[in-house]
This record gives structure tokens, C-alpha cells and sequence, in this order.
């Protein structure tokens, strides 16, 4: 798995930081400016979900609560190669003129 790391932060994330959480591959990430950080050592790591049969990028179409825009309220999360929105515990993107889901993820708290 790839280790990229998230330099110059100095917010200390924590279950009552007000972040997001998510969890992740056996931990729990912060959603944070579109970035997911993850406490690894004495750093944060930058994560994404990755594309897998739960959470896949292929095209399945929903019918979705707004337009997804950067003024909607829906928070972005990396995914693969590309960002989907945050939506009641679902990943949602907006490709050709329509929202696919892209699988569920696990909200904490």
C-alpha cells in the first residue's frame, strides 16, 4: 500500500476533534479539507478509499438529494483516482450528467 504523508500539520485529530471519521483498513481516518488522515508514528498519513467490489468506480446511477457542487454541503472524499461526495454513509459521484454510487463507507459517530 502506498505511504504518502501529510507535512506541516499541526492539527492533533481526535475521536472529539469535530472531523469526520471514517473507518478504514482497521483504523479510523479524519476527513479533512478532502483529505482523509490517518495517525501513523509521529506523523499523518494521507489516505484514499480504495476502488474494491464494495466500493467500485464503475457506473451504477442513483437518484441523489442535490446537483453535488463545491457549495452543496457534502463533504469530498478521495476514492481511487478521483474524489466522490460524502452522502448518508455512501460515496456518490457525479460523472455525465448523473450520480453513480460508489459503495458504502463507515461513519463513526
Amino acid at each position: 500500500m502506498e505511504h504518502h504523508t501529510h507535512d506541516n500539520h499541526s492539527h492533533k485529530h481526535s475521536l472529539a476533534c469535530g472531523h469526520t471519521k471514517i473507518k478504514h483498513n482497521g483504523h479510523v481516518d479524519y476527513l479533512h479539507g478532502s483529505h482523509l488522515h490517518h495517525g501513523h508514528e509521529d506523523h499523518w498519513d494521507e489516505c484514499k478509499i480504495e476502488v474494491t467490489e464494495e466500493n467500485p468506480a464503475e457506473c451504477v446511477q442513483v437518484e441523489s438529494p442535490c446537483d453535488h457542487n463545491e457549495d452543496c454541503g457534502h463533504e469530498l472524499i478521495p476514492h481511487g483516482d478521483h474524489y466522490d461526495y460524502l452522502v448518508d454513509g455512501r460515496l456518490h459521484h457525479k460523472h455525465n450528467g448523473h450520480v453513480d454510487d460508489h459503495g458504502p463507507v463507515e461513519v463513526i459517530g
